[in-house]
């Protein structure tokens, strides 16, 4: 099976197309092409909407297909509420759910919806999947997903925890149950999703009860352009007394926060060199964001009762074994070991660094959410 894999974001289109065995795993070559389409209904760029921009990824795709038809198209949506609890196939009422969710995702939701509608009208006969960032955190108990505010903010605001980055932690979450061989439905782990966004998710019984990112993505860890957790009552001095509006604060918190905001730099390898070169900026970021996350590992161990696994994963969490090791030496006290020369290895696919003597296995494990999306496609295509 052929699928493509599409993320429409407000002026930009990324794809990839991957082929799938009959059973759902990855061909022998799984990607047969990829790219991104930017600029999208920026004046003067040539692709004024989502529809050009198809147009544009059909033209790439031909070599790639060899004549061969595209079986369906599955799409990453950030943001499916409480509406969504797993993938859908799409129907023009889905499309309409996706618009109205809009305002807990007004960057991203439209601009799926729009690659939606776009995807329907040049290949109306291809069968089509959503899936929702935002879907695998749904298992949450009220108690974890409940902010303590009055009820009407909730139920007439929609105001809750969500968390996002669900599709990898999903995904990576049933690939750390199997190497570690425990049954998915009896798993309990802390998945460390970092990248430039980043998250930590508590894993029970296999399933997410609870997740640093809340009702947006700005809750939570330090992470490269976003603060993490804050208290409130800074936005609301800052507007009163030092005169931010809503949008400034919003640029704040969201695009000059988090490592750039600490250290002057956004990008982790950069934060890593430069405190090895002395920077004391750098250093002090560094060690805001791993206490930060350690805080996280400890309650999250608590809220699993027990976790068999910590888990290490995306760009930040596969590849950098210096903020790693940051991390796992603030948790001595939990009983977790790690062994310096696996910590540094480059090794593909799931992975264990910790040390024998290790009260917790600690786990790296690649993810890979265009694969994920690819085979949840396929598995409602088919």
């Amino acid at each position: 099976m052929l699928v493509l894999v599409i993320n429409s974001g407000s002026s930009s289109l990324k794809y990839q197309l991957r082929e799938l065995a009959d059973d759902g795993t990855d061909a022998p070559v799984p990607v047969l092409a990829q790219g991104l389409v930017e600029r999208i209904g920026v004046p003067g760029s040539g692709v004024p909407d989502h529809a050009a921009a198809l147009e544009q990824v059909e033209a790439e795709l031909a070599e790639a297909t060899g004549g061969r038809t595209i079986d369906a198209a599955g799409h990453r949506v950030v943001h499916g509420g409480e509406r969504f609890t797993a993938p859908a196939r799409v129907t023009n009422e889905v499309i309409r759910a996706i618009e109205r969710l809009a305002p807990l995702a007004p960057l991203h939701n439209p601009a799926a919806a729009q690659g939606l509608r776009a995807m329907a009208e040049r290949w109306p006969d291809m069968p089509q999947v959503v899936v929702f960032d935002t879907s695998f955190h749904q298992t949450m108990p009220r108690e974890a997903w409940q902010y303590a505010l009055p009820d009407e903010v909730y139920t007439e605001h929609g105001i809750r925890r969500y968390g996002f980055h669900g599709t990898s932690d999903d995904l990576v979450t049933g690939l750390a149950a199997e190497h570690l061989g425990i049954p998915r439905g009896e798993f309990r782990a802390v998945v460390l999703h970092l990248g430039n966004g980043a998250s930590a998710t508590a894993i029970r019984d296999g399933v997410s009860v609870d997740t640093s990112m809340g009702y947006t993505p700005l809750a939570g860890l330090v992470m490269g352009t976003r603060s993490g957790d804050l208290d409130p009552s800074v936005v609301t001095h800052l507007m009163r007394n030092h005169g931010y509006d809503a949008e400034e604060l919003d640029t704040l918190m969201n695009r000059r926060s988090g490592l750039l905001g600490l250290a002057g730099e956004a990008d982790m390898r950069q934060v890593l060199e430069n405190a090895a070169s002395g920077d004391g900026r750098a250093r002090n970021a560094l060690d805001v964001a791993s206490y930060r996350l350690a805080k996280y590992v400890g309650g999250y161990h608590v809220a699993v009762g027990g976790a068999q696994a910590i888990v290490f994963t995306a760009g930040i969490g596969e590849n950098s074994a210096p903020f790693r090791a940051r991390v796992l030496d603030r948790l001595e006290a939990l009983g977790v070991a790690y062994d310096a020369e696996a910590n540094r290895a480059r090794v593909a696919g799931p992975h264990t660094i910790s040390a024998p003597e290790s009260a917790i296995p600690v786990l790296v494990v690649p993810t890979d959410e265009e694969q994920a999306i690819a085979r949840l496609t396929w598995e409602l295509a088919r």
